[in-house]
């Protein structure tokens, strides 16, 4: 390992967890109306109320933290372009015992963090058989969890790529298979088109296209005119739509005003729990979340070492930076694709149209699952990205 890796413990101060306690003893919640548990004004009043209560009286977030340290984890810096000299880096690296395992790179999104990782950790590092193993790699993100905060702004998604890019080369991996979804998806997007020469394939399970155009892709356009879909993909576009016209109001705010909404993730841990409680209500398929569960995932935003605030603010550089999102949704013939669609994400698309994105080597079209697959789904997304691998022939370019 790189001269700058450090082994890494996640050490939350005491001071730190007595200001929550004090500040979650002290909030002040919405007046009660008829309707204050509708969730689709929001998040639930009484839920938010017990949730703090629980949080408040009854989490331990030291156990957390030593289920949490049982992961491989480290710390690293790296350059950033323009950027950072010295930007500082958290992740997770499992290697794994197996021989001719392939490296990968696990690149989480919003509202979730490296904790995406730890369900597929297991599965994708060993295997009973002849199936395909992993080196994982899985960086909390520039802004989240416990990586740095960044200083300039215009810090997007070709900064998050080469931040990435740039760690797994530290580690030794020249060559390497990426896996994304949300943020993952345009940062693995981006890593393929900047650096072909290394991304030997990428699985996505949230998938973004360009729309239909009648220039470009006429055919898709005739399907779209015709409905011509499966019931899935029907279903898909109907979700999509909603998701667009009813639950996409936070990325409008983040992605305008990042530092107004801001001051109550960083300030209000009531604020911050219902403003991540909703999402992780909304975004999957009827997740039983467990309340520790769901508070240790707040928790590593409340305890980030770049504030949760600073979470949230990729969204006004992907929408106002130089590099238009749109770049990352065209072809791109040089790194083969999987794609696993998953019928509660928020984006369900056709697959015809993920089909434009590059050379689809293997697609499914998954029956349950929501938007933080490898989570809700951990085997079903080992299994795809391992189909992947195989029908993409890495093994043979490593």
């Amino acid at each position: 390992m790189g001269s700058t890796i450090k082994p890494y413990q996640i050490a939350i101060p005491d001071s730190s967890i007595e200001n929550l306690r004090a500040k979650l003893s002290l909030t002040t919640f919405p007046g009660p109306t008829s309707f204050s548990n509708d969730w689709n004004y929001g998040a639930s009043l009484d839920d938010i109320k017990r949730l703090v209560e629980f949080w408040r009286d009854k989490y331990d977030w030291r156990k957390a933290e030593a289920e949490l340290n049982k992961l491989p984890q480290f710390t690293t810096t790296v350059s950033v372009d323009g950027h950072e000299d010295a930007l500082g880096i958290h992740f997770v690296h499992q290697e794994s015992p197996k021989p001719k395992s392939i490296p990968l790179l696990f690149c989480h999104g919003w509202a979730g963090s490296f904790l995406e990782v730890t369900k597929i950790l297991p599965l994708l590092t060993d295997s009973d058989g002849d199936e395909p193993t992993f080196h994982v790699v899985a960086p909390s993100l520039p802004n989240c969890g416990f990586s740095q905060r960044t200083s300039k702004p215009g810090f997007g998604i070709p900064q998050y790529a080469e931040v990435c890019h740039k760690l797994m080369l530290q580690l030794g991996y020249n060559k390497y298979v990426t896996q994304g979804g949300d943020w993952g998806f345009l940062i693995t997007r981006a890593m393929g088109l900047f650096y072909p020469d290394h991304v030997l394939a990428s699985h996505l399970n949230f998938i973004l296209s360009l729309p239909p155009s009648p220039f470009s892709t006429p055919l898709l356009v005739l399907q779209y005119l015709s409905g011509r879909y499966t019931a899935h993909e029907k279903a898909g576009l109907a979700r999509t739509q909603r998701f667009r016209a009813e639950g996409s109001g936070y990325h409008q705010l983040q992605s305008t005003r990042p530092h107004t909404v801001g001051f109550a993730l960083a300030d209000s841990p009531a604020a911050l729990l219902a403003w991540l409680r909703e999402k992780l209500r909304a975004w999957t398929d009827a997740y039983a979340w467990a309340d520790a569960e769901l508070l240790t995932w707040v928790g590593v935003y409340r305890f980030s070492a770049a504030g949760a605030d600073a979470s949230v603010r990729l969204y006004y550089e992907i929408v106002h930076g130089d590099a238009p999102m749109e770049r990352f949704l065209r072809w791109n013939a040089g790194v083969p694709l999987g794609l696993s669609y998953f019928p509660r994400d928020v984006v369900v698309l056709p697959s015809s149209w993920g089909r434009t994105l590059g050379p689809v080597v293997f697609e499914r079209r998954h029956t349950e699952g929501g938007h933080f697959a490898a989570y809700e789904k951990p085997r079903a997304l080992v299994s795809d990205l391992r189909d992947t691998v195989r029908n993409a022939g890495v093994a043979l370019k490593l």
